[in-house]
C-alpha cells in the first residue's frame, strides 16, 4: 500500500505524530532523503507503509486519517547511501520517531554494520523484526494539579538517584511497585526524602535509552541510561509492569503521577538529560533512528571525511549542536519536559557538547542562549556538567547565568584534603592548602564570580558535591584506595584512577572497629562540609546512609546489587542518616549557611561591635589571618566566620581540623554574642550535642581531621 495518496499535513512545521479529529498530523525532519515512508504495524505486527510528502524545509509530512491513540510506528526513509559524504539512508531500516513520545519493545541484539557501514554497499537486512516502536499519545495534557515548588536556589538541597536503584529493595514500598515511577512516589519513599531534608530528587536518564553492543555481548545492561533512544519517550522499564502491558500512554501517565506526588510533598523534580550524544554509537554501529533519517544533519562529522564522526564524548558520536534542526530538537525536548511532564529542572550531561562551534565552546552558542532566555526553561532549574572529553573540554565556570554548575574543582579538592592529606598518614601537605581550602568553602569565586558586574551568578552556581553516580560513593572512597570493577567484565580498565580515596589501612570490608570508626568520620567530613560551604550542595543518593557499591567506581552497567540501595541498614547507618539530617535541618534554618552573593569580608556596620564581618578567616589561635598564615602548606587548621546584618538571624562559626592529631582552638574573641557547637564530625550521633553557650575567646579541643559548625543564638543585641 506504499502507493496510497495522503493529505499534506495542515502544520508540516510540527514534527511528531499528534492526534487531531478524524486521524494524526506526522511529520519527520530527513532534509537529504529522496522519501520517507510512515509504517504503522498492527497488534500482529503486520507493517503497512503511508508515503509522506516533501521535503518543506528538510520536513516530510502527512495527515494520516484512521490513526489512534496507541499505534505503533516507526519511519523508513530513502535516499543517496554515500558514506564519504555523510549520507547513509537505507529504507530496510526501521527508524524511530525523535519526537515520539511512547515506545513499546525492546531492541533485541542487531548485526552491527561494522566496516560495511564505511562502504558503499547497503545492508538490505530488514531490521523491523530487531526493533522497539515508536507509540502514538496524547498530547496537550492539563498542568499537573499540584504547582510547582519553586525552590529557591539558596534553599535547594539536590539529592541524585537512580529510580530503580532507590526502591528496588526498600521493603516498606510494594513488591510489585518497587524500582518503578510510582514506588519512587510512595508515600514510604517520600516520607524518607522529607525526612532527610534534601528538596529535589535528580533522576539518573529517564528518556527512553538502549544498552550498548558490548554490553550486549557480556550479558550486561545499560543502568544508568546514558545511551538515549528518543527525548520525548519515558522509559518503559522504570514503569510498573501493569502500566507497561497497558501501553506507552499508561507509562506516560505514571511518570506524570510520579512528578505530582513528589510535587504535592514539596519536593523538585529534576532530570540527567543526554543530549549530547544518542544510543546510535560510532559510525559503523546500529542504525536506529537519526543516523538513517538525516546523518548529516544530527551528528558531528570530521570536516574532510564526513563518514567518520567528530566524537568529542567519547561514546561514538556526538549531535551537532551548531545546526538549528538538532537545537530545536532539544529545546522541544525540554519544554515538553517541563509543561506537559511538568519537570522542575535539568541536569545537562556533558554540557560542554551543547555550547562546541566549529571552533569550539562559545558561553554566547546559540543554544545556551535560547535556552536562557527561554520564557519558560529559563526559569527552571538549569544545570550543566561543564566538560566534554574533546579538546577544550574543560569550561567549569563557563555557562551563562542563570545555570548553575557541577563543580569538580570543589569535588577533587574536598576528596584530596579529607583523605589523601588528612586521613591519610601518608599523605602530602608540601603546598598551600588553605588558600583553596578557603575559595572552595566560600563559594569558587574563582570559577563563579566573573561576569560584569561581578559576581551576579553568586555561589548558588557552584554545585558542591564530593560523590556522583560516576565514582565511588562516600563510603567506597573511604573503603578502598583502588578501584575494584571487575563486575563490569572489562578486566578493571573502566572507570577513573583518579579517586583520591582513602581506606583507613585495610582495603575493602573489615570488622575493625578502628577503621570503622575512622572511616564513618571520614564521610561525615565529606559530607558535613559539603553542606556547610558556600553553594549548593549535592548529595549522592545513599551516602547518607553509607551505601556501598564493592569498589566499584564505575558502575554504569550493573543493574544488580551492587548499584540497587541496601535498606537492610546497621545502626551506625541509621546514625549517619540522623548525622546528615541534622546538618541539612540546620542549613534550611539558618540563613547564614545559605549565602546569595559572594562575600566581601568587611564589617556590615563597623560602628556596632555587636555586628561580625560578614566573613572572616582566622587562625587555630583566634587570630585574624595573615598573608604568612595562608601560604604556609602546615596551615591545615581553619576558622571561617559567617554574618548577616539581620539581628535576627545566626552568626556561623566553621572550625576545621585537617591533622590527625588532636588540636586546641582559640574561638576568636569579641563582643558578640555566645555560640553554641549544633554539629561535630566527630560526634556519632546528634545526642552528644549539649547545648552549652561558649563565649567568644574560649578555648576548644578538636579530635583529630574533623570539622565543626558553631552558632550564635539570636536575637544578637
Amino acid at each position: 500500500m506504499a502507493n496510497e495518496k495522503l493529505s499534506p499535513s495542515p502544520t508540516p512545521h510540527r514534527l511528531g505524530v499528534h492526534l487531531v479529529q478524524g486521524g494524526a498530523t506526522v511529520a519527520v525532519y530527513a532534509a537529504h532523503a529522496t522519501a520517507v515512508h510512515l509504517c504503522l504495524f498492527d497488534e500482529h505486527g503486520k507493517e503497512r507503509r503511508l508515503p509522506l510528502t516533501g521535503p518543506q524545509n528538510g520536513i516530510w509530512h502527512a495527515f494520516v486519517p484512521g490513526i489512534h491513540l496507541g499505534q505503533k510506528y516507526g519511519f523508513r526513509a530513502s535516499g543517496p547511501f554515500i558514506p564519504k559524504q555523510g549520507h547513509r539512508y537505507n529504507p530496510a531500516k526501521l527508524l524511530l520517531d525523535p519526537y515520539g513520545r511512547g515506545l513499546e519493545g525492546r531492541l533485541s541484539k542487531m548485526i552491527d554494520p561494522g566496516a560495511l557501514a564505511l562502504l558503499s554497499n547497503r545492508d538490505a537486512t530488514d531490521s523491523a523484526p530487531f526493533m522497539p516502536r515508536s507509540v502514538v499519545t496524547l498530547d496537550s495534557q492539563a498542568p499537573l494539579p499540584s504547582p510547582k515548588p519553586h525552590t529557591q536556589w539558596s534553599d535547594t538541597v539536590i539529592y541524585e538517584a537512580h529510580v530503580k536503584g532507590l526502591t528496588k529493595n526498600m521493603p516498606s514500598v510494594p513488591e510489585h511497585l518497587r524500582g518503578t515511577y510510582a514506588g519512587l512516589a510512595h508515600p514510604s519513599t517520600i516520607a524518607y526524602l522529607k525526612q532527610l531534608g534534601v528538596t529535589a530528587i535528580q533522576l539518573l536518564p529517564v528518556h527512553a535509552f538502549a544498552s550498548e553492543p558490548h554490553l550486549e555481548r557480556t550479558g550486561l545492561e545499560n543502568y544508568w541510561g546514558y545511551a538515549t533512544l528518543g527525548f520525548f519517550a519515558p522509559q518503559p522499564s522504570f514503569a510498573t509492569k501493569a502500566a507497561q502491558s497497558a501501553g506507552a500512554q499508561q507509562v506516560q501517565d505514571e511518570f506524570r503521577g510520579m512528578v505530582e506526588l513528589l510535587h504535592a510533598a514539596g519536593l523538585e523534580v529534576i532530570l540527567d538529560v543526554v543530549y549530547n550524544h544518542t544510543a546510535e554509537g560510532s559510525a559503523t554501529d546500529r542504525v536506529m533512528s537519526w543516523k538513517g533519517l538525516d546523518n548529516l544533519t544530527y551528528y558531528r562529522t570530521q570536516a574532510h571525511a564526513p563518514q567518520h564522526y567528530d566524537d568529542t564524548t567519547g561514546t561514538g558520536n556526538t549531535l551537532d549542536f551548531a545546526h538549528p534542526t538538532v537545537i530545536k530538537m532539544a529545546l522541544d525536548s525540554l519544554r515538553y519536559w517541563a509543561t506537559e511532564m511538568g519537570v522542575d529542572g535539568f541536569r545537562f550531561d556533558l554540557a560542554a557538547t551543547l555550547g562546541r562551534t566549529a571552533t569550539g565552546f562559545s558561553t554566547s552558542h546559540a543554544f545556551l542562549t535560547a535556552l536562557t532566555t527561554d520564557p519558560v526553561l529559563s526559569s527552571l532549574k538549569l544545570i550543566a556538567e561543564p566538560w566534554d572529553v574533546g579538546l577544550g573540554g574543560w569550561q567549569v565556570g563557563n555557562f551563562p547565568q542563570p545555570m548553575a554548575e557541577w563543580n569538580d574543582r570543589y569535588r577533587d579538592f574536598m576528596r584530596s584534603f579529607w583523605l589523601s592529606w588528612g586521613a591519610s598518614t601518608s599523605g602530602s601537605g608540601h603546598h598551600p592548602t588553605a588558600p583553596e581550602l578557603a575559595t572552595r568553602i566560600a563559594g569558587s569565586s574563582d570559577l563563579f564570580g566573573y561576569s560584569e558586574p561581578y559576581g551576579m551568578r553568586g555561589p548558588i552556581a557552584s554545585v558542591n558535591f564530593v560523590t556522583a553516580h560516576d565514582g565511588f560513593t562516600a563510603h567506597d572512597l573511604t573503603a578502598y584506595t583502588y578501584k575494584h570493577n571487575e563486575a563490569n567484565l572489562e578486566e578493571n580498565r573502566d572507570g577513573t584512577d583518579n579517586n583520591r580515596s582513602y581506606n583507613h589501612g585495610v582495603e575493602g570490608e573489615t570488622d575493625d572497629p578502628k577503621v570503622m570508626r575512622a572511616r564513618r568520620r571520614s564521610m561525615r567530613n565529606l559530607l558535613g562540609v559539603t553542606l556547610l560551604s558556600a553553594g549548593t550542595p549535592m548529595l549522592l543518593g545513599g551516602d547518607e546512609i553509607g551505601r556501598s557499591q564493592r569498589g566499584n567506581n564505575n558502575a554504569y552497567c550493573q543493574d544488580s546489587d551492587i548499584s540497587w540501595f541496601d535498606w537492610d541498614l546497621s545502626p551506625w547507618q541509621w546514625e549517619m542518616r540522623d548525622m546528615i539530617a541534622l546538618l541539612i535541618s540546620l542549613r534550611h534554618k539558618h540563613k547564614v549557611l545559605r549565602p546569595t552573593h559572594f562575600y566581601d569580608g568587611i564589617d556590615i556596620d563597623p560602628r556596632d561591635a555587636l555586628f561580625r564581618a560578614d566573613s572572616a578567616w582566622f587562625r587555630s589561635d583566634g587570630e585574624p589571618e595573615d598573608e604568612d598564615w595562608w601560604e604556609d602548606p602546615n596551615t591545615r587548621v581553619v576558622q571561617f566566620m559567617r554574618s548577616l546584618s539581620d539581628v535576627d538571624e545566626s552568626d556561623a562559626l566553621v572550625v576545621i581540623n585537617g591533622w590527625h592529631e588532636p588540636i586546641e582552638v582559640t574561638i576568636p574573641a569579641d563582643e558578640g554574642p555566645p555560640w553554641h557547637l549544633e554539629w561535630d564530625s566527630a560526634w556519632e550521633t546528634p545526642n552528644e550535642r549539649d547545648g552549652k553557650p561558649i563565649k567568644p575567646g574560649a578555648k576548644q579541643r578538636l579530635r583529630p581531621v574533623t570539622i565543626r559548625l558553631y552558632l550564635s543564638h539570636p536575637p544578637k543585641g
